[in-house]
């Protein structure tokens, strides 16, 4: 079955008309096939404007959602990113097509194996996938120019900040279980951090050592 039109449909309805204007995002989200990302039974609302479920109480986030964290990284394809949270493996696609590299953190192995599956099949070799606690980042890969979280953190994790660039932007939820609100946090040639709220959002638990202890969501 050809999706192209479907995926058309997702950007002009879902993403431009909410105001993401990145070119370069934009074309990444057009040649993602989403659908490959989502669970057998649920195909037929691949490009739909929601999360899914993809097994293990996690989810394949929003297109919408996806495109926007893109966007507010600003790439413009030569930096090294880290990504906490590689789930499906959708955003860490997109990311692909964006950025030189991407390190990606998954806590739950048998994600990560499928994702890493999907990548391959793909074609997306600058993908580094690795299992364990992305609450404390990668930090012999470090510093990166952007770091994206797909899951709502209590607070901005130190480490990330810690591994972040000068100049570099960390995007992420931040709130508790239910709700969070999505920040951008550039780091400055001193060394402090300029923060922005984006927007409200929900996403996922981030479990783990610098995040929450369990998941009760």
């Amino acid at each position: 079955m050809d999706y192209s039109v479907s995926r058309r449909r997702m950007v002009e309805q879902q993403i431009v008309a909410r105001g993401v204007k990145d070119q370069r995002v934009l074309d990444a989200m057009l040649k993602v096939p989403r659908h490959l990302f989502v669970e057998a039974g649920l195909l037929g609302h691949a490009y739909s404007d929601a999360s899914l479920p993809i097994g293990e109480k996690q989810t394949i986030s929003q297109p919408y959602m996806v495109a926007a964290m893109s966007a507010a990284l600003e790439l413009i394809g030569t930096e090294r990113i880290l990504e906490i949270g590689t789930g499906s493996g959708y955003q860490s696609a997109v990311l692909s097509l964006l950025a030189s590299r991407i390190y990606s953190i998954e806590r739950i192995s048998t994600l990560a194996g499928r994702a890493r599956r999907l990548l391959d099949q793909l074609r997306m070799s600058n993908v580094n996938i690795k299992v364990g606690d992305g609450t404390i980042g990668w930090k012999d890969q470090a510093p990166f120019d952007g770091i994206l979280v797909a899951a709502g953190a209590p607070d901005v994790p130190a480490e990330y900040l810690e591994q972040l660039a000068i100049g570099g932007k960390l995007v992420l939820p931040v709130g508790d279980q239910q709700q969070q609100i999505l920040l951008r946090v550039v780091k400055q040639a001193d060394g402090s951090f300029q923060r922005e709220q984006l927007m409200g959002c929900r996403f996922v638990p981030l479990i783990g050592e610098h995040g929450w202890r369990s998941d009760v969501g």
